[in-house]
């Protein structure tokens, strides 16, 4: 008995498919509630739209910084893609330029992944390692793009908070509208951030 043990301590844990598909129902249903109203929706709200139980939902996610962790990997690994294709640019203006777009882009589908993206979550330390390695990185490239004479060199990463934040702000009737305005943003942005001389 002692090796039956032994051995299935060691076998992968898999879920029961009604598990597993009630994880994929609450990862649905918070990306869904997240993306539209931000991270102030409760617990008990992607629980109901999930069409789960309170008490399933906290048994797989004992916080709201866990679901959020889990439901925005997907977008912290997209925020990566763009950032890495940013940075591997030969030209950092151009670089920099593609980051600005996409990112804004990204965050216009998405205003939980923004407001994930900007909170502390301490405790949540996958999803601050990963905003940490994004923002270190873009701020390697835009000291490029100063060195390069292409960008302000009064740019500070701040800055780049700030733009993030008011494309956050950004209101539309619909997605496509939310997307063109976040386009129309981001090359005012760009035009700013663009060094006069």
């Amino acid at each position: 008995m002692a090796k039956v043990r032994a051995m299935t301590g060691r076998l992968p844990h898999t879920l029961r498919s009604d598990a597993r598909d009630n994880l994929e129902r609450i990862l649905d249903a918070a990306r869904t509630l997240f993306a539209a109203e931000g991270l102030d929706v409760p617990m008990r709200e992607v629980a109901r739209r999930a069409g789960v139980g309170p008490a399933t939902l906290y048994r797989r996610f004992p916080t709201k910084q866990a679901l959020v962790t889990e439901a925005f990997a997907d977008q912290m690994q997209a925020c990566h893609a763009i950032v890495d294709e940013g940075v591997a640019d030969p030209d950092p203006w151009n670089g920099f330029r593609l980051v600005v777009e996409r990112l804004c882009a990204l965050h216009a589908r998405d205003r939980g992944f923004t407001d994930a993206f900007m909170a502390a979550y301490p405790g949540a330390i996958d999803f601050a390692e990963g905003r940490r390695r994004a923002l270190t990185a873009m701020a390697a490239l835009a000291e490029r793009a100063k060195d390069a004479g292409r960008l302000r060199p009064d740019f500070v990463l701040d800055d780049l908070i700030l733009m993030l934040m008011a494309n956050r702000g950004l209101h539309a009737a619909s997605p496509p509208a939310r997307a063109a305005a976040s386009r129309r943003f981001a090359e005012l942005m760009l035009r700013a951030f663009e060094s006069p001389g």
